[in-house]
């Protein structure tokens, strides 16, 4: 059990500085699209790498926030009946999603994702758009880095939930 716990505390540590430093990507995000509908309507000037750059940011966004997501309870699910299960039926059904669903799933896109991220650094892949931005095999690098993170995170929502039941077998001397 004390190993479940380190793990845990050390990847919510990782996944909360992750998410926090991601974050800021929103802002980003935000002031780059400003900019892209200001140039465009009121100066009618239209630029491939700001485009491109918005969907780089969100991108990013999107792929290395899910692991902060998944910590804090944000992700997409069925609530309908998982808001009327005990905190150990929830447990139960995180164990059984966490392993039967999330974890094959993100080894799946990362070990899928290797081959196409490797290949786009052997030949230093650009965008493809005249005008538009280079180092896209950086960008690319976040698939499996975001489902990495995604997976780790999936491992200590696991362990958490084993905890749960764990510790409910405790309190009432064995179920």
């Amino acid at each position: 059990m004390r190993f479940l716990r380190a793990y845990i505390r050390a990847i919510d540590v990782l996944t909360e500085r992750t998410g926090h430093a991601v974050s800021w990507l929103a802002l980003l995000l935000v002031l780059v699209v400003v900019y892209d509908v200001f140039t465009r309507y009121v100066l009618s000037l239209s630029s491939v790498a700001v485009q491109e750059l918005e969907w780089h940011i969100f991108s990013l966004l999107f792929l290395l926030s899910a692991a902060y997501t998944l910590k804090h309870n944000k992700h997409v699910r069925v609530d309908v009946l998982y808001v009327r299960l005990t905190e150990k039926q929830r447990a139960i059904v995180n164990i059984v999603g966490g392993v039967l669903f999330l974890l094959p799933f993100t080894c799946i896109v990362v070990f899928a994702s290797w081959s196409f991220v490797s290949n786009s650094f052997f030949i230093l892949e650009s965008s493809p758009d005249p005008g538009g931005l280079p180092y896209r095999f950086l960008l690319k690098a976040a698939i499996p880095l975001g489902f990495v993170l995604f997976m780790i995170q999936g491992v200590a929502e696991v362990f958490r939930s084993i905890l749960v039941i764990a510790d409910k077998t405790d309190k009432t001397g064995g179920e």
